[in-house]
C-alpha cells in the first residue's frame, strides 16, 4: 500500500505519546509487535474487502473495551453532540 508508510509514522507518534496500539494488519503489512503494540493478523491481503473484514473485529473490540470501562454501551455518552434527529 501507498500509505503504510504514512501510516507507521503515525503509530510511532502514538507510542511516542504513550499510547498502546492494538492493530488489525493483513499479514503482509509486515507491522511488527513490541512494547505497547498488539499486532493481530488477520489473515492474506484481501484489497478492497479489507476494510470490510477488518469492521467486525474493530467493533468487538471497542464493545468490550467499553464494558470493561462501565460504560453503558446502550446509552454511548455526548451521542446528542453527534448526531442530529430530526
Amino acid at each position: 500500500d501507498a500509505l503504510i508508510e504514512k501510516l507507521k509514522s503515525n503509530l510511532q507518534e502514538v507510542r511516542a505519546r504513550g499510547g498502546e496500539l492494538f492493530v488489525f494488519a493483513d499479514r503482509d503489512t509486515r507491522i511488527s509487535a513490541g512494547d505497547g503494540v498488539h499486532v493481530i493478523n488477520l489473515g492474506d491481503h484481501a484489497g478492497a474487502l479489507s476494510p470490510i473484514l477488518h469492521v467486525v473485529p474493530l467493533q468487538l473490540l471497542a464493545y468490550h473495551a467499553a464494558l470493561a470501562r462501565g460504560t453503558d454501551v446502550d446509552k454511548p455518552r455526548n451521542l446528542a453532540k453527534s448526531v442530529t434527529v430530526e
